[in-house]
C-alpha cells in the first residue's frame, strides 16, 4: 500500500491546484458548454476541459514514479491523443469519425508498447489458463480499449458523476493490482484515482466546471489501458470477469442503450433520455442523490470484483452471475430496455 501512496496524494494535490487555473483558461478561450436541448440538466453556461488539468497531474505522477521504457512512452502517448481530440470537441466540436480515428490511433500505440489483450480464460473451468488470441488480439484489444474509452463519455452527464465512477473504479483497480502484486499498474491507477479524486471538490453539484470530452474521453482510456494491464493480462480464470465488473456502471449502461437503439431500428449513435442517470431522476431524485446512487453501485461493484480476486473460481462466476441478474432485474425495473423517456410515457 505504501507504494501507492504518494502517487495517489501528489496527483489528488496536483488536480486540487491545477482545476482553478484550468477554470480561468477554459472561460478565457471560450471553452464552455452552453445548453442547448432538454437532455442537458444544466441551464446556465459551464467551463468545459476540466480533463485538461487531471491529464496534467497523471501526466506528472507517471514521470516521478512510473519507469521510463516503452509502455511508459505508449500510454503517454496515447492519452495526449485522446487529450487532444478532447479539446478539440470542447472548444469547437468534432464528429465523431474524428473522434473515433483519434481513439483508433491512441489505441493502436498502445498495442504498439505491449498494452493488448492475448487470452481469454474460461471463467467455468477452474485453473483455465484460456487459449491465445493470435491474430484476434489486436482487433479485440483495439475494441475494448474504443470501447471502454467511450463508455465512461456517455455516462458523464450528472455533475460528478463520470469522475466519481472513475475514481471508484480506478481505485478498485489498484487494490487488485496491489493484490496481484502490479506494481506499475498498481502505481498509474492510484494516479488516476488521486486525480480524480482533486478533480470532484469543483465538479461535484453545484459544479464549478466541466471535465468535458477532454476528461472523461481521456480518463476512459487509462481506465481501459489499467484494465487491460491490471487483469486482462493475466492467465488467471477470473480476469475476463474482474475488468468487466469494476466497469459495471458505465459497461451496462452503454449496452443497454445500444440494445435500445438497435431494437428501435436506431443508430447506435442517437442521443436520447433514457441513460441509467436520466432513469433515476425521473424517479425523483435530485441530481445528487442520483449521483451519490450511482456511486454506492460502483463501490459495490469495485467491491465485488475485489472480493472476487481472493476467492477460486468457481466461487468466483456464482457471486458475478448473482450480481449480473440482480444488475438485470433493477435494469428492467427502471426501465432501462425502453427508449422512451417518463414524459412520452405519460402522453400516451
Amino acid at each position: 500500500m505504501q507504494t501507492v501512496l504518494l502517487p495517489f496524494v501528489a496527483t489528488f494535490l496536483l488536480a486540487l491546484v491545477l482545476t482553478p487555473v484550468v477554470i480561468k483558461f477554459a472561460v478565457k478561450i471560450g471553452a464552455m458548454d452552453i445548453p442547448k436541448d432538454d437532455r442537458r440538466v444544466h441551464r446556465i453556461a459551464m467551463p468545459l476541459m476540466g480533463g485538461l488539468a487531471m491529464y496534467i497531474a497523471v501526466v506528472i505522477g507517471m514521470l516521478l514514479f512510473l519507469p521510463k521504457d516503452r509502455k511508459f512512452l505508449a500510454i503517454l502517448i496515447g492519452a495526449t491523443l485522446i487529450l487532444i481530440s478532447g479539446i478539440k470537441d470542447d472548444i469547437k466540436g468534432t464528429t465523431p469519425k474524428e473522434k473515433l480515428f483519434y481513439q483508433i490511433l491512441a489505441a493502436s500505440v498502445a498495442i504498439w508498447g505491449g498494452i493488448s489483450i492475448e487470452n481469454i480464460t474460461n471463467p467455468f473451468v477452474q485453473g483455465s489458463t484460456g487459449f491465445a488470441l493470435s491474430w484476434l488480439t489486436i482487433p479485440i484489444t483495439l475494441f475494448w480499449i474504443v470501447g471502454i474509452t467511450n463508455t465512461l463519455n456517455l455516462i458523464d452527464g450528472l455533475d460528478g458523476l463520470a469522475g466519481g465512477v472513475a475514481f471508484i473504479s480506478s481505485f478498485s483497480f489498484m487494490l487488485v493490482a496491489l493484490k496481484m502484486e502490479l506494481g506499475f499498474i498498481g502505481v498509474l491507477a492510484a494516479l488516476v484515482a488521486g486525480a480524480c479524486l482533486g478533480f470532484l471538490p469543483y465538479n461535484f453539484n453545484p459544479a464549478k466546471i466541466f471535465m468535458g470530452d477532454t476528461g472523461s474521453l481521456f480518463l476512459g482510456y487509462m481506465l481501459a489501458i489499467i484494465s487491460i494491464e491490471g487483469a486482462l493480462k493475466s492467465v488467471a480464470t477470473i480476469a475476463m470477469i474482474i475488468p468487466i465488473i469494476i466497469l459495471g456502471v458505465p459497461i451496462f449502461d452503454t449496452t443497454f442503450a445500444i440494445f435500445r437503439r438497435v431494437s428501435k431500428g436506431q443508430s447506435i449513435m442517437t442521443a436520447d433520455k433514457s441513460h441509467l442517470h436520466h432513469r433515476l431522476l425521473e424517479k425523483g431524485f435530485t441530481q445528487k442523490k442520483t449521483v451519490l446512487i450511482l456511486y454506492a453501485i460502483s463501490g459495490v461493484f469495485g467491491l465485488f470484483a475485489v472480493l472476487i480476486s481472493k476467492v477460486n473460481s468457481s466461487q468466483a462466476v456464482w457471486m458475478s452471475a448473482i450480481l449480473f441478474v440482480v444488475a438485470l432485474f433493477f435494469a428492467f425495473r427502471l426501465g432501462m430496455f425502453s427508449s422512451k423517456s417518463k414524459e412520452e410515457e405519460d402522453k400516451k
